[in-house]
């Protein structure tokens, strides 16, 4: 039997400001700006919900945003920081949907299919996704679930921050009509200008164009590309990674640890399932990483390369505990999670005898 495929962008809601008023709660419910100098030339990387009701958006200059708004708090970009978060967040999401295409820190594509038969099922796993994102981070993301990429984008837009679109089999040219072009993934500012130019001005009208009036309007591939998209026709696949990148194993504790002795009796016995995992693929590692998640959820992850790749328990769990200690002289407390991966992965070469 063929498989309908059902596919999801998952999009985390507002993720840099976010993850800034997770790690300093005295942010929530003020306007809060993400980007650079309010009174230089910065740029709005994103804002809170609470700066958006003054109309503050991505890409405005950041001095615009301080005249609609002068109590505004600017914090500047932490890059590292939002990777952390990222990465807890898809390897949360990668539980529940194995196979996930990353387009961005904060967005991507969920092969739904393959964990769920038909559209009803596929609600409910986005909502264990949702789920299980906000229990692992307490952020919030917002889900579209389609047959196609096209309009899995576009439905995971409408009911932010926190909302899940279902758009079933057969209403994908009927939900993106209404919506305006500009809204429509590939439509770039010049093929706007000129539907707008031609009094077209909504993703439905762009569906009805025939032939010949497509080929007058947006010659070429392009403008058949657009008007598939536009009637809800989208073959691309997900682009998977050729390969996995890390191996890792975390665990929550039913108890917050404060004891840094269990703490790396933990981090040691992870090692030790790494290490085996590494001997299944026959591969060594160059890079431990530790990460460490604290009462408050917020994320800590401090990582260690050496020059020769290794595969044996011992060092590696050496390494996560001597990280670990860096990570709690930084910031010391109780955490409710930590975990040991390891990168730069490497065929193993063992040496021969003489």
């Amino acid at each position: 039997m063929l498989l309908r495929v059902i596919v999801a962008h998952l999009d985390l809601d507002a993720f840099f400001a976010a993850v800034e008023e997770l790690e300093d709660p005295a942010l929530k419910r003020k306007p809060l700006v993400v980007g650079g100098d309010p009174h230089g030339r910065g740029v709005v990387a994103t804002a809170n919900y609470e700066a958006r009701r003054f109309g503050i958006h991505s890409a405005m200059s950041c001095a615009e945003a301080l005249r609609r708004c002068p109590q505004a708090v600017f914090v500047r970009p932490r890059h590292s920081l939002y990777r952390q978060y990222s990465q807890a967040v898809w390897g949360t999401v990668q539980e529940v949907v194995p196979t996930v295409e990353r387009t961005g820190i904060d967005e991507g594509y969920l092969n739904i299919g393959e964990v769920a038969a038909d559209f009803l099922r596929a609600r409910r796993v986005s909502e264990a996704v949702q789920a299980a994102v906000r229990g692992s981070t307490t952020l919030t993301c917002s889900l579209g679930v389609a047959t196609c990429k096209v309009v899995a984008k576009v439905a995971s837009d409408r009911r932010k921050p926190g909302g899940l679109t279902v758009v079933r089999p057969g209403r994908e040219a009927s939900f993106l009509a209404p919506f305006d072009v500009r809204l429509l993934p590939g439509v770039g500012p010049k093929a706007e200008a000129r539907m707008r130019a031609a009094g077209m001005t909504t993703i439905g009208a762009l569906a009805a164009l025939s032939d010949g009036a497509l080929e007058r309007l947006l010659p070429g591939k392009v403008g058949r590309k657009l008007r598939n998209r536009a009637r809800g026709i989208d073959p691309r696949p997900l682009e998977l990674a050729a390969e996995r990148g890390s191996i890792g194993h975390e665990e929550t504790f039913e108890r917050d640890l404060t004891d840094r002795g269990r703490l790396h009796e933990e981090l040691r016995r992870m090692a030790t399932r790494v290490a085996g995992h590494l001997a299944d693929r026959g591969e060594a590692a160059r890079t431990v990483t530790t990460k460490v998640r604290y009462t408050d959820f917020s994320i800590r992850s401090r990582s260690s390369t050496i020059p020769a790749g290794i595969d044996d328990a011992e060092t590696i769990g050496e390494l996560a505990c001597a990280l670990l200690d860096r990570a709690l002289r930084d910031r010391p407390g109780a955490l409710r999670l930590v975990g040991v991966s390891v990168s730069n992965l490497q065929p193993y070469r063992q040496l021969a005898l003489p």
